[in-house]
């Protein structure tokens, strides 16, 4: 298959393109800088001005582009996280469009944010009603953007991601304070966190992929949220470090702005659409996923 990806030389990215080239597919990879990058057997960097009649048949396009979400949130940077996700997206939707064999399926990343924050209600694909923050309102665009590709024939998917545990991502960052000696609960602990493995992300991707009785909204959590509390409590046991200390929420929010949500909020999500198509977790457990990362980097 051949697959045109977004985002393909971030974090996910590269995870997902380095299995995709192991299944022998062959990825184009959309990035303002190609020059930047060689081109290999598996691998052809493409700019976003690429002719698409140039393009072989496209059977798959999958979307991980967007600004970062860490960072003080000022409004600039706000602007940036939404626009950056819909203007390329909206650049996807035109190139499909402009195919003269449209792609089996579209694949776009969103948020587990798009379900908002609580402490006590469990989200599923089938929860209707979104939420009112910043990064719900970001993943409500980006998802209704993204639906365009349901207008011209191409089985759509949107991938909300939940925290992603592996070599980047949030994972280094939540390790300093443990591996400082100040580890422990970020406020009171109780928020909820919807993790997953980059590997287990990896292949619930191409899990979509492949399936073509998936399209609409898929949660790419693990089966086992934790509370934060627990969350680094289980960091400090597999770092082998105390529990001790608590980062009082005021200073989290006076030092990342409303970027203090991703921290000290939560939601509870469970992936029942991948679990009902017997989806195989290869890290369903906090502990297993966080001890397999920290192996890798030995």
């Amino acid at each position: 298959m051949n697959i045109l990806i977004t985002g393909g030389t971030g974090f996910v990215g590269k995870h997902l393109a380095t299995s995709l080239h192991e299944k022998r597919h062959h990825t184009y990879i959309l990035t303002r800088s190609p020059s930047n990058y060689h081109n290999t057997e598996n691998t052809t960097f493409i700019s976003y001005e690429y002719p698409v009649e140039e393009l072989p048949i496209i059977h798959g396009v999958i979307n991980l582009a967007g600004e970062s979400l860490f960072g003080y949130w000022s409004e600039k940077k706000k602007e940036s996280i939404l626009a950056s996700r819909i203007e390329i997206t909206e650049k996807l939707v035109d190139m499909m469009t402009n195919m003269n064999t449209k792609p089996e399926v579209f694949i776009s990343g969103s948020a587990v944010g798009y379900y908002g924050i609580s402490n006590d209600l469990i989200y599923t694909e089938a929860t209707e009603e979104p939420g009112e923050d910043f990064l719900a309102k970001v993943s409500i665009k980006w998802e209704k953007t993204a639906k365009l590709a349901e207008d011209i024939g191409v089985r759509t998917v949107f991938t909300r991601f939940g925290v992603i545990l592996g070599e980047e991502g949030a994972l280094p960052y939540m390790s300093i304070p443990v591996k400082m000696f100040a580890g422990g609960k970020i406020g009171n602990g109780e928020q909820w966190m919807s993790w997953i493995h980059i590997e287990d992300v990896v292949n619930l991707i191409q899990f979509c992929l492949y399936n073509r009785n998936i399209d609409g909204p898929v949660n790419v959590t693990a089966p086992h949220p934790k509370r934060n509390k627990d969350f680094t409590k289980a960091l400090a046991k597999v770092l082998k470090r105390p529990h001790w200390f608590t980062a009082p929420a005021p200073l989290i929010r006076l030092t990342t702005g409303e970027m203090s949500t991703l921290i000290t909020k939560g939601q509870y999500v469970l992936p029942k659409k991948a679990l009902d198509n017997n989806f195989q977790f290869s890290y369903p457990n906090l502990e297993e996923a966080l001890r397999q990362i920290k192996q890798q980097k030995a």
